[in-house]
């Protein structure tokens, strides 16, 4: 099964699968700059999936949503390179909509980094910060 360049195969009322292609960032970002951006993107997402992957060694074991986010942003990077890569594009297909309004088409690894990295602001600088089991141990044990 192929599908041809924009082709949409409608699934819902607001959903349809949609083939596109973005040489660009985010949001087709960059898009139009002649090609030397995939050079860039693809430096930049391996920059920061050898960051994220050095992060994630240093976490501790307790420290496990901010282990999940971080394996997703990792995730959702290295698929968007691998793409960028081997077509000098990203292959996005998800294509949202509600009347004739339509969010951008992305991808599964799209959601991925945009699912880490919420989860990561949340972790990190919203709410209580969650003990670890030491911690809560020693707790107990200064009570008693």
């Amino acid at each position: 099964f192929q599908m041809e360049l924009y082709q949409s195969i409608a699934v819902t009322p607001f959903f349809n699968i949609t083939l596109a292609h973005n040489a660009g960032a985010a949001f087709s970002l960059f898009a139009h700059y002649g090609g030397w951006q995939r050079w860039i993107l693809a430096v930049v997402a391996l920059a920061a999936s050898v960051m994220l992957f050095t992060w994630l060694r240093q976490l501790k074991k307790e420290e496990r949503w901010q282990s999940c986010a971080i394996v997703l942003v990792l995730g959702g990077s290295i698929g968007n390179l691998i793409d960028r890569l081997l077509h000098g594009y990203v292959i996005d297909f998800l294509d949202f909509y509600w009347g004739i309004y339509h969010y951008p088409v992305f991808n599964v690894a799209d959601s991925a980094i945009t699912v880490g990295a919420i989860i990561l602001g949340v972790t990190m600088f919203g709410g209580k910060k969650e003990l670890s089991d030491k911690q809560e141990l020693s707790d107990k044990q200064e009570k008693t």
